[in-house]
């Protein structure tokens, strides 16, 4: 309850210590208005919060009136006049406590040098350096230390350090200070809570990332046995900071000390479905109970969380821990699932064309295609999905096709394509296509790795020194991103010189597998091409036909009766090609031509290095002439007549040849006139 009353102070605008009747009326539904807009969260969405948000220029505003926090705006308020900003010679007229919350520091030094004392208490209990950390005035806190201020002096109703202050406003700045004097962020305020439960509770992930970086234990237990995952699954609505958790190794199967719930059970209260997610693959105890016997599950029932409910369950088959019906057993086992998915494309492609091929009547052939469309209609509304459609059946139909392709050619097109030259062509173009295919799929397109160490040593840079854009930045891998690189969402992972992810060779295509992805497609370009040829060649001998007579629809009846196989393998080629072709054209433009990637085209508009002084046009800063950008792409070195581009884009963080950019300080905090007031 504490912790509510602190938010609802907060939205309206008073002092932490302020009775809370001293709100009215519409401050209780803007509060109210607030909490549902944030339980109505889409969980879809999965919207990556970056450890450190950029600020704009426009003023806006922020839970408390201070310094711009890395939280989320707060709601709207009701329009209050402007008032007039105050003159130096008002300011100067400052008490010590208003002059430190609006950071009039010539009038802070004047009182102290007078014989204030830095350490005494104002009439609510709080310190001058207490107000100066949750208004993020670094320079009067660095003042007030100086003057022998205490740091971890407790204060205000809650019992709390300037440290937990500057916490849950989320003044990272604050806090780098703050602990660079030997402030200590394990030490918990009056309600038990210590800096890395604070902020995980208000969602500031860049201050969870520098604490833990800074040697806080992840698992660390508040009063009440929470850990800081168990308060982010609670509070925040969203990927992080449960995510920035997980990835630092969180215990998820942790309970806290009265109710026993773990994580997963504080998440599901809430329906918070993106942290459900992040826990049930971090491998959560689906079956734990707290302290009323309940289980995820339970609670979500109880909810009437249906979302929750039907993936819960999912995960609790797969798992073995629920028992079902044989059809449940085989359409939630993983294993199953795969088979189905890479099996289906082929049978579904042979059945197409062979049921028109059958010798019968017609009535049996429909019979046929409606068993055929029954089967599709079931197997794929039991083991399809979004992502099965969109990443792992595509490249099981580039295989199906390939395969009844090269059948075909056996089996119909052999009497007439039984040439040796010909043989030999299409022999070297299937052994390339094979070879090329299979490096696309298993090369390492540039995965970009790093340590727990070299993770805790950028978050530390990035805290400190500010060394660094926020553009450069992965919060999802908590790592510094080379130039040319992103974070590829299907494979969670940062690629370099990343061009696509490609669901036809099941990988991403980045600096590694680039030349091997522009190669399958011109060999697979040539094997489609083939198939045409035979099929070509086999209407040739097999079908007489003539433009005047038959006309188009003439000709398609009579080609097609000749045989539904070799037509219904033609309309694929035909398919195939258009988009093979097209893509094949649209990457070589690209790198050859432009000497882009497929990403850096498409966001061309957010990559500043591809301005130019004149509005709207772009130019791309690695581009070397078509001649040497084929070279770089394909890696052709020729016995040493070419030389291809030799940079490491998993190492480069600049353009190539820049002079080095002398390290500036990020704006983090622009200072904006919002205060804390008394």
């Amino acid at each position: 309850m504490c912790l509510i009353r602190d938010h609802f102070r907060a939205l309206c605008r008073v002092s932490p210590h302020e009775p809370i009747g001293f709100a009215s009326h519409s401050f209780l539904r803007d509060y109210k208005q607030h909490h549902l807009a944030m339980d109505e969260r889409e969980p879809s969405c999965n919207p990556v919060e970056p450890l450190l948000q950029q600020v704009d220029d426009e003023d806006e505003f922020k839970p408390y009136p201070t310094q711009p926090d890395m939280g989320a705006a707060a709601p709207s308020m009701p329009s209050v006049p402007p008032k007039a900003e105050p003159t130096m010679d008002e300011m100067m007229k400052y008490d010590i406590v208003k002059a430190t919350q609006y950071g009039v520091i010539e009038r802070c030094k004047e009182l102290v040098e007078a014989g204030f004392d830095v350490n005494q208490m104002d009439r609510e209990n709080v310190s001058l350096l207490h107000w100066a950390a949750i208004n993020n005035r670094q320079e009067l806190a660095k003042y007030y230390i100086s003057k022998g201020c205490i740091i971890d002096k407790f204060g205000g109703d809650l019992n709390s350090t300037p440290l937990h202050w500057a916490t849950r406003q989320g003044h990272l700045p604050m806090m780098v200070q703050l602990m660079s004097y030997g402030a200590d962020p394990s030490l918990r305020d009056g309600e038990g809570c210590s800096c890395i439960h604070l902020a995980a509770q208000f969602g500031h992930s860049s201050l969870v990332a520098y604490l833990l970086a800074k040697g806080q234990d992840v698992d660390m237990l508040d009063k009440n046995g929470m850990t800081a995952l168990m308060w982010a699954a609670y509070r925040v609505i969203g990927p992080d900071p449960t995510r920035l958790l997980l990835k630092f190794d969180a215990s998820v199967n942790k309970t806290d000390k009265f109710h026993h719930n773990t994580a997963l059970h504080w998440a599901v209260m809430i329906g918070n479905n993106v942290a459900v997610n992040h826990l049930v693959e971090a491998g959560i105890n689906l079956d734990a109970v707290n302290a009323k016997g309940e289980t995820a599950l339970d609670i979500a029932i109880a909810k009437k969380n249906h979302w929750l409910v039907k993936n819960l369950r999912k995960a609790r088959i797969e798992r073995g821990y629920d028992k079902s019906n044989c059809i449940q057993t085989y359409v939630h086992d993983k294993a199953t699932r795969r088979r189905v998915i890479w099996t289906f494309p082929f049978i579904m492609l042979f059945l197409g064309g062979a049921i028109f091929e059958l010798n019968c009547s017609w009535w049996l052939k429909l019979g046929f295609c409606v068993l055929t469309f029954l089967f599709y209609k079931g197997v794929t509304s039991l083991f399809f999905d979004d992502r099965a459609w969109t990443i792992e059946a595509p490249v099981a139909v580039y295989l199906a096709t390939k395969l009844w392709m090269h059948v075909t050619w056996f089996v119909y097109f052999w009497p007439y394509v039984n040439r040796f030259t010909i043989q030999v062509m299409f022999s070297c173009n299937t052994l390339a296509l094979t070879y090329y295919f299979w490096k696309a799929v298993r090369t390492d397109p540039g995965i970009i790795k790093s340590t727990r160490e070299e993770r805790i040593r950028v978050i530390l840079e990035y805290s400190e020194l500010q060394a660094f854009d926020l553009n450069q930045f992965c919060a999802t891998c908590i790592q510094r991103r080379p130039i040319r690189s992103k974070h590829c969402s299907i494979c969670d992972k940062c690629v370099s010189k990343f061009d696509h992810h490609c669901p036809w060779i099941y990988n991403c295509v980045g600096e590694r597998n680039h030349k091997y992805f522009i190669s399958y497609l011109f060999f697979l370009v040539g094997m489609i091409s083939w198939c045409l040829f035979g099929c070509g060649l086999y209407w040739h001998h097999n079908v007489k036909y003539s433009w005047e007579d038959d006309g188009i629809t003439g000709i398609a009846w009579k080609l097609m009766k000749a045989s539904p196989w070799v037509f219904w393998i033609a309309m694929n080629a035909m398919f195939h090609v258009l988009w093979v072709g097209m893509l094949l054209i649209c990457q070589l433009y690209q790198a050859v031509w432009l000497g882009e990637t497929t990403n850096e085209r498409l966001n061309i508009n957010r990559y500043k290095h591809f301005h130019t002084e004149k509005k709207g046009q772009f130019v791309s800063p690695f581009d070397r002439g078509v001649i040497k950008n084929l070279i770089d792409v394909m890696g052709w070195r020729c016995m040493g007549l070419c030389r291809p581009d030799s940079t490491d884009w998993s190492k480069q963080f600049e353009l190539p040849n820049a002079p080095p950019k002398s390290i500036r300080t990020a704006k983090f905090n622009v200072a904006r006139d919002n205060y804390q007031y008394v």
